[in-house]
């Protein structure tokens, strides 16, 4: 499902944003670019939690960098739970999205 609440508002958990910096050398802000572009894919999520529904974005920052995340919406915000660069199998699943549409 591609609906993303307007205007798109975040929510971080303050450990989880620590840790994709540390980690991976993410910035929030690099992370929220992949969702206010047009060049994004949203996958479903159902492995990771039982309780609330999260979706995975694989999608390029303004530099060109392809992430994934896992998110949720919850008051209308999305709420980043992980921010990584994309696998081999994600970067496959997004390139060949790209080629069909």
């Amino acid at each position: 499902m591609r609906i993303l609440p307007k205007p798109v508002q975040f929510e971080w958990d303050a450990g989880n944003k620590a840790k994709s910096l540390k980690k991976h050398g993410i910035f929030p802000q690099e992370s929220e670019q992949v969702f206010r572009s047009d060049d994004f894919i949203l996958l479903g999520d159902k492995r990771h939690s039982l309780t609330e529904e999260r979706q995975l974005i694989i999608g390029t920052t303004d530099l060109g960098r392809l992430l994934s995340m896992v998110f949720t919406i919850r008051d209308r915000r999305v709420r980043i739970i992980s921010a990584r660069p994309s696998s081999k199998k994600e970067r496959k699943i997004y390139e060949e999205t790209a080629k069909s549409s």
